[in-house]
């Protein structure tokens, strides 16, 4: 019985982390250029103690890789709103200062100036955070280009370049997540920046990409964890009353 007790408390301790990755994920349904992270994985490690040197269980290990599946692209007709096109990211500059990326591209410019996102993370460019000269009327080119204009000129007024977002593209590349949220590349220090490569970096202007966690999917799977979870307390419950059952058959008359 105390066998069969510890294995359904394990059960029950090791499933709390594919239900913290389920919610995280669920919770964020609605967040911009959100990308979900690869389920838990299982490893087997040896149990140490009373008992047979072959025992062994399995313990989950989340599994915080990126998984880049695109999200549904929405025209929002914003000069200042980029998608990320493909495996495409943009780098932007964490709350500590460190280099990161990141696919919410709700860009826009704070009090300082400075462009940025709606997480508030401020974008990079080639020499370091895009300044936006103020009372200029900003748009985006596919190729991460930014190009500003004075409303004000009468007749043809001539696009200026302000400069260009850094952006990577990360095909073949497996990429982590930050304590922060952000994206950084896996097995490598905080702030590790990503060479060029052939492939050339695209971003959708005027649109937005949502989040590609389903929320159909996230919930059903938390349900199943719901359930999973009853079971092992009803299993717990009926050993206690098993064991009460024999622990009374051996009171002495």
């Amino acid at each position: 019985m105390d066998r069969l007790v510890f294995t359904s408390n394990a059960t029950i301790k090791e499933q709390t982390t594919a239900r913290q990755v389920l919610v995280n994920d669920l919770s964020n349904v609605s967040t911009l250029g959100f990308k979900s992270s690869y389920d838990v994985a299982l490893q087997s490690i040896k149990v140490s103690g009373a008992g047979f040197d072959t025992r062994y269980q399995a313990q989950t290990i989340a599994r915080d890789v990126i998984r880049m599946d695109p999200g549904s692209v929405m025209a929002t007709g914003r000069p200042m709103d980029v998608a990320m096109a493909g495996t495409t990211v943009m780098t932007v500059q964490a709350p500590n200062g460190d280099l990161a990326f990141t696919r919410r591209g709700d860009l826009k410019v704070n009090i300082q100036g400075q462009l940025e996102n709606g997480s508030g993370h401020l974008v990079l460019g080639d020499g370091g955070p895009i300044t936006i000269p103020p009372g200029l009327m900003v748009t985006i080119n596919p190729d991460g280009s930014i190009y500003a204009r004075d409303p004000n000129v009468v007749g043809p007024a001539p696009d200026v370049l302000i400069d260009r977002l850094r952006l990577r593209d990360v095909t073949g590349i497996s990429l982590g997540r930050r304590a922060d949220g952000l994206f950084k590349v896996s097995e490598k220090p905080d702030g590790t920046d990503l060479a060029l490569n052939d492939q050339l970096p695209q971003v959708i202007p005027q649109a937005l990409e949502g989040s590609n966690v389903s929320a159909i999917e996230a919930m059903t799977r938390l349900i199943d964890h719901s359930r999973s979870f009853e079971t092992q307390i009803r299993i717990i419950k009926e050993m206690k009353g098993l064991d009460e059952s024999g622990a009374s058959m051996m009171k002495a008359a």
